[in-house]
């Protein structure tokens, strides 16, 4: 797929090619005087501080999955409520099962109107008249320093109807729990354009040329950028400030922000303003905006107005996906990834696919309650294989996890799960199912 504006080229090709708590437990910059960990490695969830550990007597308690009840939503689209016990004591959740070989099914990028925003997930649903979804990726929940505004967008990449929307923040600049050892933060749940459901990988590659000057693109819609970089704003980034891309390190989330920084306004495939600051608002159509740090910035500085400028990314691996949304890799080929956490339960939020593609599960695990106390990252990987997923990814939790079905009757969307926090937080994203005609 080819995107012209003016000289600027985009080349958006998807295809073969080279991851109840209140506010204030959430974090705010200091170390967990508990576990000692450093204040940016989240719980459960984006920005949450990570909770108690179970007893190590319990830590071996075998799962199994009891349904208790089950609807059709819509044609292809299975509901189901089930319970079990783990390390954190009962367990209640929600299963969403969907046939993609049902041409009656849709999959999709549930989204607030722009990247960096947030929007609770019956929002979303009914926003985008889908019949059931769950919330998403991690996202940047909040922020530590002085004067940075919290973007609200997600962690990971996102591929929206074939086209890519943003790519993913250095594995350092995370949100969410730590990564297995295996684990990326490129990782994508999706489905491809054939209606098969797959989790892989996807890398954000591209280039910036404009006469001799030639940089690679590191980053698409992102919050935060890697040392050294530029990245790509587009129209859909929406008018939050683009500062927090050059805050923080590869490997460091709340580090200082660089003072050595470029902004180039390009429209039309002509460069219309050079600065040495980041800033705010709305992006026209036709027109991109460049961040650099570091490297990357000094030779942005170099361009000057009236030159010509062509800009080329695309996301790639192993599938043309027409959708696909981040979450880091928990189970794979039936087996689950290697050195998962199996101490701390809490609320998840999982999405996995069979063996052939063909059927993908969305779980919800409620916790922190005397109902559901939630279940551990190994103990939701044994969960979504005994549902029948072969590859799954685990998606923000905590706070976050919400499970939301509309009929297609009616205008609303009824959060069918019991968030944590009380009530729907808002997120940056989400899965979406769509009932065809």
């Amino acid at each position: 797929m080819l995107a012209t504006a003016g000289a600027v080229m985009v080349v958006c090709v998807l295809g073969p090619g080279p991851e109840s708590r209140p506010a204030s437990a959430r974090a705010s910059g200091a170390g967990d005087a508990v576990t000692g960990r450093p204040p940016d490695v989240d719980g459960a969830g984006s920005g949450e501080r990570p909770g108690t550990a179970a007893p190590a007597s319990r830590a071996a308690l075998p799962l199994v999955l009891h349904y208790t009840a089950s609807r059709r939503v819509s044609p292809g689209i299975l509901a189901r409520s089930f319970h079990t016990r783990g390390v954190g004591g009962r367990v209640a959740g929600h299963l969403l099962e969907v046939d993609l070989a049902d041409r009656r099914v849709g999959v999709g990028l549930l989204h607030p109107p722009v990247v960096a925003a947030r929007r609770k997930v019956s929002a979303m649903v009914r926003a985008q008249r889908a019949v059931a979804g769950v919330n998403g990726d991690f996202f940047n929940i909040g922020e530590v320093r002085a004067g940075v505004e919290a973007t609200g967008a997600a962690s990971g990449a996102e591929v929206d109807r074939g086209r890519p929307r943003k790519g993913a923040v250095p594995v350092g600049q995370r949100f969410g729990p730590p990564l297995p050892p295996a684990g990326s933060g490129e990782d994508v749940i999706g489905v491809d354009r054939k209606r098969v459901g797959h989790v892989s990988r996807l890398r954000l590659t591209g280039t910036i040329r404009s006469g001799r000057t030639v940089l690679p693109v590191r980053g698409l819609n992102q919050y935060a950028l890697p040392v050294g970089g530029a990245g790509v704003f587009t129209s859909q980034w929406g008018t939050a400030s683009r500062l927090r891309a050059v805050c923080g390190t590869d490997l460091r989330r709340n580090a200082p922000c660089s003072s050595d920084v470029a902004e180039v306004t390009v429209r039309r495939g002509v460069v219309a303003d050079v600065r040495g600051t980041v800033g705010r608002g709305p992006i026209p159509r036709g027109t991109v905006v460049l961040v650099g740090r570091e490297q990357a910035a000094a030779a942005l500085r170099g361009l000057r107005r009236g030159d010509r400028v062509r800009v080329r990314y695309r996301l790639a691996g192993r599938h043309r996906y027409r959708f696909a949304i981040g979450g880091f890799r928990i189970l794979h080929d039936g087996r689950p990834s290697a050195g998962l956490a199996d101490a701390e339960a809490a609320p998840r939020t999982a999405a996995g696919v069979s063996r052939n593609g063909r059927r993908m599960y969305l779980m919800v695990v409620d916790g922190r309650s005397e109902r559901s106390g939630g279940v551990t990252l190994a103990e939701l990987a044994r969960l979504m294989w005994q549902a029948g997923a072969d590859d799954a990814v685990n998606l923000d939790g905590g706070g976050s996890s919400t499970l939301a079905i509309r009929r297609p009757r009616d205008r609303a969307a009824t959060v069918r799960n019991t968030p944590s926090d009380g009530s729907e937080r808002p997120v940056a994203n989400g899965i979406g199912l769509f009932a065809r005609r």
